[in-house]
């Protein structure tokens, strides 16, 4: 158990960030033991063959499993609230040298040989380190990451209503089942961390994440602002498809329109399905208004991007719908 003490400062200063970054960090857990994440096992399947001819052994061995410890200069804290991989990439590249001894000199086990180089020489193992990085995001994150951003964007949103409606209590307490906030003093539950510390006024990074896993995460001694990353809800949606519309439905909406609500299953900014559905976003951004009008969709903002949402009326016409195997674009 680690006790985190907070003080106004911390309160005031607490913020919310997604980090592509720690998704390709986390998700190495996940393509080495895919038993112990079911929920994303159609995610490995897609992504195994991808991954064959990239040599990311350096990754692998940096983030080694079963422990329960990820280095902390693999993932530094976010320094935006939505960070681009690249600008993650420069912070990792930059950290201290004795910051990054001292996170090898925690991991169990022997050394392999780059980890070895790594930690003789960390401004150019960090460089190398990057560099394979991009390569595994690349091929393991990059064509799934509108999707998941939107999905996090979502967690984020939802995270900033309740804290609206309940203060900051009210967040730290329904944020996650390991985490409790009793006065000053966050309790968050670890398998293999304890001990106590103080944010004296750096506040708290909350970073929602889908390849957490069912536990949360927590950085409050390395550089940067102290991070507490927590699963994101509906994960596993990410890599499932709804049935398809029927010729009915397409016949009554349109082609276009159908294939658009179709895809709106998690709330969906008009670049990602324009992408997805391979249209231009002003096609995209008319067919939705159209909906919009006939009250199928719904919007809300998410940081500076607006997502589209299906109402309950469009889940109710997709419902009664059904669905025969057609694809409608």
């Amino acid at each position: 158990m680690m006790l985190v003490g907070l003080d106004a400062r911390d309160l005031a200063a607490t913020r919310f960030a997604v980090s592509p970054l720690w998704e390709a960090i986390g998700s190495v857990r996940t393509i080495t033991r895919p038993r112990s994440f079911p929920e994303h096992l159609p995610w490995v399947e897609r992504v195994r063959p991808r991954l064959a001819g990239i040599d990311w052994r350096l990754l692998a061995e940096t983030v080694s499993t079963p422990t329960g410890v990820i280095p902390g200069f693999v993932c530094p804290p976010p320094s935006t609230s939505q960070p681009t991989l690249e600008v993650e990439l420069a912070t990792l590249a930059a950290m201290p040298a004795e910051a990054v001894r001292a996170e090898l000199d925690r991991l169990p086990g022997p050394r392999s040989p780059r980890l070895a180089e790594l930690y003789a020489d960390p401004t150019a193992g960090l460089r190398r380190l990057a560099d394979v990085v991009r390569a595994y995001a690349e091929a393991a994150i990059g064509p799934y990451w509108p999707r998941m951003r939107t999905l996090l964007e979502r967690e984020v949103l939802l995270g900033a209503r309740r804290m609206a409606t309940d203060g900051l209590h009210g967040l730290l307490n329904h944020l996650d089942p390991y985490v409790r906030l009793d006065g000053d003093t966050l309790h968050v539950e670890h398998l293999v961390r304890s001990g106590a510390v103080r944010l004296e006024g750096r506040g708290l990074l909350l970073v929602p994440s889908v390849f957490c896993g069912p536990r949360v995460w927590s950085n409050f001694g390395s550089p940067g602002q102290p991070v507490l990353r927590y699963p994101a809800r509906a994960v596993a949606t990410l890599w499932e498809r709804d049935p398809l519309p029927g010729r009915g439905l397409a016949r009554v909406l349109g082609r276009t329109r159908a294939a658009l609500l179709h895809e709106l299953a998690v709330p969906t900014s008009t670049t990602e399905l324009a992408e997805r559905c391979r249209l231009t976003p002003g096609t995209v951004s008319a067919h939705l208004g159209a909906l919009r009008d006939a009250g199928l969709v719904g919007t809300h903002r998410a940081g500076r991007f607006v997502l589209y949402a299906r109402t309950t009326a469009a889940e109710a016409l997709l419902a009664a719908a059904g669905a025969d195997a057609v694809d409608p674009r």
